[in-house]
């Protein structure tokens, strides 16, 4: 088994809406030894919007040129490479598959082009695309759909040059594909070498164990459903289609996200909202963590015998405060959790350089 490297998603040191800049966030993420970083559009359109300001010195209100993302995407790479961090992937390429819109597919057809040589100059040779969770009456349920969309992509990625990989995740709030389960089967049916999935603990365990408009805060078969579909994943999925893992774990609420709730919104499934405000590093009990993480990655990292990339992809409503400390705090504690994971865990890991500095950090 190959050795684990730590990554982190550069959103989950903080939003740039937030006034987070990427430089701050990437000095942090050095400090405390992570190795690469799952790059967030986001954080790329702010940095193209900062330097097309700089350059024409006046408000920039649109999206910016593709020109402009691809100074950006230089710019970034340059950036990670003086921190000595790669790049893993670029990501989310969302709201692609099944769309009943074929006129919008055609769109997002034209928005990968783009993508693809955004990860060309930024490095990677991997882009991740979430389960779709647009409305329902946009989505088709149709699988032969969704595959003939996803093989579509797959085969844009490996006619480019050097090929792009893809990483399809199962969103536990996606439309239609909201299980592992389902991820799998739409991977193994579009039956391409650089069309694979990524792991998510989050993702599994709040959909099967997490119930947050609960008052209990789980399903009513949860470990029963955690134990069965952790069983399958070690027997069923391939560890080769496997193209990275992400590990967080997520907070009890102490009341259901219903209506009058803090979080809730009336436009977003619970999960969605829950995900979007209330996800934590590993073993944070501290801040109210619950979910049976330490189970499904132990099925990961042992059962599948999984080495590579895991990223802590945080989204908590942390990451929107505008505190200047902001980007420290979260970058010290996601390497608090990374080295606690690897303790109970026992992961083989890559060495961080030097890591008596790192630990001492924590």
């Amino acid at each position: 088994m190959a050795a684990c490297k730590l990554a982190i998603s550069s959103m989950s040191l903080g939003r740039c809406f937030a006034g987070h800049t990427l430089s701050h966030k990437l000095d942090m993420a050095e400090k405390y030894g992570y190795q690469g970083i799952e790059l967030f559009h986001e954080d790329l359109l702010d940095v193209a919007t900062m330097d097309q300001h700089t350059l024409s010195d006046q408000h920039v209100s649109q999206e910016p040129s593709a020109n402009a993302q691809l100074i950006a995407a230089r710019h970034i790479r340059q950036m990670c490479n003086q921190r000595g961090l790669q790049i893993v992937c670029l990501q989310p390429f969302m709201h692609y598959e099944g769309l009943l819109d074929r006129s919008e597919h055609e769109h997002q057809l034209q928005k990968l082009a783009l993508w693809i040589q955004l990860a060309h100059t930024l490095g990677t040779d991997l882009i991740q695309v979430p389960s779709n969770f647009l409305p329902a009456d946009q989505v088709s349920e149709d699988a032969t759909l969704m595959v003939k969309d996803l093989r579509k992509l797959a085969h844009m990625g490996l006619r480019s040059s050097p090929p792009i990989r893809f990483a399809y995740e199962s969103l536990c709030w996606g439309t239609h594909v909201d299980t592992w389960e389902r991820c799998w089967d739409l991977v193994r049916r579009v039956d391409c070498a650089n069309f694979g999935m990524c792991l998510d603990t989050f993702n599994i365990a709040g959909r099967i164990f997490a119930d947050p408009a609960s008052l209990t805060g789980r399903t009513l078969d949860a470990d029963e459903a955690v134990r069965r579909s952790i069983a399958r994943l070690v027997a069923e999925v391939d560890v080769r289609k496997v193209f990275y893992v992400q590990v967080v774990d997520a907070e009890r609420l102490e009341q259901p996200l219903i209506k009058h709730h803090p979080f809730y919104d009336a436009t977003q499934p619970a999960r969605m909202s829950w995900s979007r405000n209330c996800r934590l590093f590993y073993g944070e009990k501290e801040y109210g963590a619950y979910l049976p993480v330490q189970d499904v990655a132990v099925a990961i990292f042992h059962g599948l015998g999984f080495g590579g990339w895991v990223s802590l992809e945080l989204f908590n409503r942390r990451m929107s405060d505008g505190d200047a400390d902001v980007p420290e705090e979260l970058a010290r504690r996601g390497a608090k959790s990374w080295h606690r994971l690897v303790q109970d865990l026992k992961l083989k890991v890559e060495p961080t350089d030097p890591p008596s500095r790192i630990f001492a950090s924590l």
